[in-house]
């Protein structure tokens, strides 16, 4: 069985499978947030990695890696394209970009670096690790991003893409009750698409494109500025604050 995991098709097929059966319960609940494919991906994916290691007498550390290389890392590599093609939502309304992206960079740097001292004070409160602090520190980048930024500070990665894909999945499944209860329905469009980008990576930008072409537009523009502002802040952060 060891030899059919290291196959890149085993990789390939296991990660498509668990994606499939989470987009079908997604539909059949009418868009529970429970159901979203990414965490049900997720969930599916680690319980046939700890089966198989069950089954074959290894530990899930060694299937993860087995499974990972070369199949998994094929499917990862699709990250970086499918990130870059949130630029053209921002092309088709480069208008509201040019008129406003000193505001936005400016908000997604001094946002960014907000949530690190919020990130680095709830890490504390729980006591977690100063590897897993690390991990979780640029978790507002897209995942893609986001794990050779915590790789590079000492992170365990598979941590940062569990909270990265988490933060996706709630922003997503709250968007539309956390816009109405926080009343953001009064703020400018531009500030709903920075929020939804920034909050949710991939998957809020997806939410954002549902609510109007400006908040598609200016989430296209938080995925790619807030995982700019997280490679270069995280960094300096942890070397003023946590070394």
């Amino acid at each position: 069985m060891d030899a059919v995991l290291v196959l890149p098709f085993t990789g390939i097929f296991i990660s498509l499978l668990v994606y499939l059966i989470g987009q079908w319960l997604f539909d059949k609940t009418n868009g529970f947030f429970l159901f979203t494919p990414l965490l049900v991906g997720m969930v599916l994916g680690i319980v046939i990695l700890m089966i198989w290691a069950k089954v074959t007498g290894s530990t899930t550390a060694t299937v993860y890696k087995a499974y990972y290389k070369p199949g998994g890392d094929i499917i990862f590599w699709f990250l970086n394209p499918a990130t870059m093609a949130f630029a053209i939502p921002l092309y088709r309304r480069n208008d509201v970009f040019k008129k406003y992206w000193f505001d936005a960079i400016l908000t997604l740097f001094i946002g960014g670096f907000i949530s690190l001292f919020g990130i680095h004070l709830v890490c504390k409160l729980f006591g977690l690790s100063a590897t897993s602090t690390a991990a979780m520190l640029p978790q507002a980048a897209t995942t893609a991003v986001a794990m050779p930024v915590a790789a590079g500070i000492g992170g365990d990665s598979a941590v940062t893409a569990m909270a990265c894909i988490l933060n996706a999945v709630v922003i997503y499944a709250l968007a539309e009750f956390l816009i109405k209860v926080l009343r953001l329905k009064q703020i400018p469009k531009v500030g709903t698409g920075l929020g939804l980008g920034s909050a949710g990576h991939t998957v809020g930008s997806a939410k954002a494109v549902q609510l109007g072409s400006i908040q598609g537009a200016m989430a296209s523009v938080a995925v790619v500025g807030i995982a700019v502002a997280m490679d270069v802040l995280v960094p300096i952060y942890y070397a003023l604050f946590m070394k």
